[in-house]
């Protein structure tokens, strides 16, 4: 099961399959709301049943995990009153892929956003990120939680500024709670709070530096405003405020990585860890008071050090779920940064990592467009797979299986019903048709596996006569 918490103290406690009642309340006299309360307390909810569905697993291992804050199921109340399908992140489960999409200073049309989310709904991502910055977001943020049954997640510190019609070191601490609050209110299941970077970790990267500084663009706004105010990060300083909104709504708090590394050079660095280990204690606060917990992680990093990365987060952060933003393998991808992205997403997931962001071809270049979008989307679901597949999440392989006896029979109409993509794969084989029935233009009547299905059918085999 790995590592407890001081939550799976609590895991002999009868296990009821009761709907929830928000007016229940557990052995200490408290009120349950979150899928941890209800965990805590025995009670596997719809939620844990549906996600223990999904998983092939039994809904105690689901509740188990909650309980112990290995597993999250980010899941706003009222985002699940308007169709949300719950998934679980965590240990045990299968990778779940996110894709980032919203609306921009430069590129603000909803339309185009809107294909994007129908593209993410398609083709199989698990949540979304509304990643919106500029002007009056929530119409398109409450649009967004009503009609889509994906987890959604947003970054209110991006929001504050349109929100609050403020410049940004004009910003208090009422507003931001003031943001985080509409988010939470407006159904949104996790939200990514960058409560890491306080003055102890920011004493630490001035002290040692970096080649790339702050990437995180909620992380150096909040830089940015700590320097200029000289006051201590508000996300940190009133975290159990946070924490209260977080619970009324059981949203999930995403602690983001302010100081995740954006190039190689600075992959593991003191930063970096520095945050991690102030990730690790909020983890342990958020989890006392009840909320769900995800950590954010890298970035860049070379392949031979993503293993040690996501074991260190898993031991400082007590074995909650891990979500990270690729992390990408090299720097000079530029324009293919989804596969760079998706080699070290792979061996992160195989390593223990819950959660991918996507990464798209326009990575550090634009804001991706829809095609952008499916590419990064069916980059990132490959190496989530091929991590399921090293990890033994039950019945990961066996679409694979299938695939495999599809081709034997060269069966391509039942092959598109197995491809992460088949939209793609079905246009490019129809577009270059064979002069050979079954096969395709690559190998033409020399195909492989017609061959030997001759052999075995005691048919002839005469490639000049056909």
């Amino acid at each position: 099961m790995g590592n407890t918490s001081e939550g799976s103290l609590r895991m002999d406690a009868p296990t009821t399959y009761t709907t929830p009642n928000l007016g229940s309340t557990g052995p200490d006299g408290k009120k349950l709301i979150t899928q941890m309360d209800f965990a805590r307390a025995g009670i596997v909810t719809p939620a844990m049943a549906h996600v223990a569905e999904r998983e092939k697993r039994d809904p105690e291992f689901i509740r188990a995990g909650v309980a112990a804050g290995r597993i999250a199921i980010p899941a706003n109340i009222r985002h699940l009153e308007q169709g949300l399908e719950p998934r679980g992140v965590g240990e045990g489960l299968s990778t779940k892929v996110n894709v980032n999409l919203g609306i921009s200073g430069d590129v603000a049309d909803a339309d185009v956003e809107w294909e994007k989310v129908h593209t993410a709904e398609r083709f199989g991502a698990d949540a979304i990120m509304d990643l919106s910055n500029s002007g009056k977001t929530r119409f398109f943020r409450q649009e967004l939680v009503q009609k889509s049954p994906l987890m959604i997640g947003t970054v209110p510190m991006y929001d504050a500024i349109g929100y609050m019609e403020k410049p940004l070191v004009k910003l208090t601490v009422d507003d931001l709670l003031e943001v985080t609050r509409a988010h939470a209110e407006d159904g949104v299941d996790f939200l990514t709070i960058h409560c890491g970077i306080n003055k102890s970790v920011v004493k630490t990267f001035k002290e040692t530096g970096r080649l790339m500084n702050i990437v995180s663009r909620g992380g150096s706004l909040l830089f940015g405003w700590m320097e200029v105010t000289g006051n201590e990060n508000p996300f940190f300083e009133f975290y159990d405020e946070i924490l209260k909104i977080c619970h009324e709504f059981d949203v999930t708090i995403s602690l983001g990585d302010s100081c995740r590394p954006g190039c190689l050079y600075d992959a593991n660095d003191a930063v970096e860890t520095a945050e991690m280990i102030e990730l690790g204690k909020l983890t342990r606060r958020a989890w006392d008071a009840g909320v769900q917990v995800m950590i954010e992680g890298p970035g860049h990093m070379p392949i031979n050090e993503i293993e040690a990365n996501v074991r260190l987060e898993k031991s400082l952060c007590h074995g909650a779920p891990y979500y990270v933003l690729g992390p990408l393998v090299t720097d000079i991808g530029v324009g293919y940064d989804h596969i760079t992205a998706a080699i070290g997403g792979a061996i992160s997931a195989s390593a223990g990592a819950d959660f991918l962001c996507y990464v798209t071809p326009a990575e550090h270049l634009c804001l991706p467009d829809a095609k952008d979008v499916l590419d990064g989307l069916i980059a990132t679901k490959i190496a989530a797979h091929a991590a399921d597949i090293a990890k033994g999440v039950p019945g990961a392989r066996n679409v694979d299986d299938r695939m495999g006896d599809a081709r034997r029979r060269l069966a391509w109409d039942e092959m598109w019903q197995y491809a992460l993509d088949p939209v793609t794969s079905r246009a490019r084989y129809e577009a270059s048709p064979a002069s050979t029935e079954g096969t395709c233009t690559m190998c033409g009547k020399m195909c492989a596996v017609r061959t030997v299905n001759k052999v075995f059918e005691g048919t002839t085999i005469d490639l000049d006569a056909e």
